[in-house]
């Protein structure tokens, strides 16, 4: 689907502007709230009936029961094994639950509720033809969707600890304090007009998300992540609300053991003026220790990137990042930290053999 932000003076990008010719300064004015982001190559899948929040609350992580209108959610689709198989922004309006994923998720999930709707009154459609995403750090820049009289702005909960839910993060102010970013559902016959506004690319809005240490399914993850490597339990897991596929492992983890695997952020030396891209390596030394997920060029912090590592590296450790045959060096800033997982306070029993009994 074409859209009209493409033909905007200096637009460049694909299915939609990466940037307008200057990312920096588009940075900025999205971070003041003073631009919008054309997002309208991501989904928008519908689930309709009186069944669709516990429907959806018994086979995702987050509880959606009871979930009022218009407010916000994020719920995670996991494997038998816990591992992620989708991320799922959720808003309902009392009538529909409107759900907003990443363009590569939509058919594979429909795929996938389609199939678990068994006897329940629920119906499941993808209506990304007639819906289409924009992205904000500000309110009031664009009249959102109403189809059923509730508008469709999805408000990040990732801002702070949601209820039931648990960071890892060990931080006094977590960047993500003052990330006040918004999903709005709009038409798609909208979107000519939503174009005269101040725009920024989605570049810009990348930039931002890192520094927000804020994990994305289409690049943070990969066939073996689980949650807990992202600090997503933070936002997007309800640590009580009962059963589901994948649970046992997030208890598991959460209570008695680690992630494998931990989100770091990287400062990366700009010397070279090259910014690697995903996948590329991370070393320690001359072991290779974790991947770049995501970078960019942030318009205060300079060259940063997400990555995930092995849960074991030296928090103190510098690392290094092989980009187009180039080591550039990276300082690690802590997200997930080692020592996430094992909550529960189990008392340990001793071994046996070694109970000393007092002589008689």
């Amino acid at each position: 689907m074409s859209t009209e932000f493409l033909s905007l003076p200096g637009a460049v990008g694909e299915t939609v502007p990466d940037h307008y010719g200057n990312p920096l300064g588009e940075q900025r004015r999205l971070a003041e709230g003073r631009a919008i982001v054309d997002l309208s190559d991501r989904a928008v899948l519908t689930v309709t009936g009186p069944d669709r929040l516990t429907w959806l609350d018994s086979i995702t992580s987050q509880r959606l029961t009871g979930l009022p209108a218009g407010e916000s959610a994020e719920t995670l689709l996991l494997d038998a094994t816990g591992r992620l198989e989708h991320a799922i922004r959720v808003i309902d309006d009392g009538v529909t639950t409107w759900l907003l994923v990443d363009a590569g998720e939509a058919a594979s999930l429909e795929s996938f509720l389609q199939r678990m709707k068994f006897m329940l009154r629920v119906e499941v459609a993808d209506v990304s033809a007639e819906y289409a995403t924009i992205g904000a750090l500000g309110e009031g820049l664009v009249a959102a969707a109403a189809p059923n009289g509730v508008p469709l702005e999805w408000l990040d909960p990732w801002r702070q600890v949601v209820s039931g839910g648990h960071q890892y993060a060990e931080v006094q102010e977590h960047p993500a304090s003052v990330w006040t970013y918004r999903e709005v559902l709009v038409e798609r016959s909208a979107l000519a007009g939503l174009a005269t506004q101040p725009v920024a690319g989605t570049l810009a809005l990348e930039a931002l998300r890192i520094a927000a240490w804020r994990p994305r399914f289409s690049t943070e993850v990969d066939e073996k992540t689980i949650p807990h490597e992202l600090d997503w339990l933070r936002s997007a897991v309800h640590l009580t609300k009962g059963c589901y596929r994948g649970q046992e492992t997030v208890a598991k983890v959460h209570n008695l053991g680690h992630p494998p695997r931990r989100l770091v952020l990287l400062h990366l030396d700009g010397s070279d003026g090259v910014l690697p891209g995903p996948g590329d390596e991370v070393r320690l030394g001359e072991k290779a220790v974790g991947r770049i997920t995501s970078a960019a060029l942030h318009y205060e912090l300079g060259p940063i990137a997400l990555a995930v590592i092995k849960r074991t590296v030296d928090p103190a450790a510098s690392l290094t990042v092989i980009a187009d045959d180039l080591e550039i060096a990276a300082a690690q800033e802590v997200i997930v930290p080692p020592s996430a997982g094992a909550e529960a306070d189990v008392p340990r029993l001793p071994r046996l053999g070694t109970v000393t009994r007092p002589p008689r």
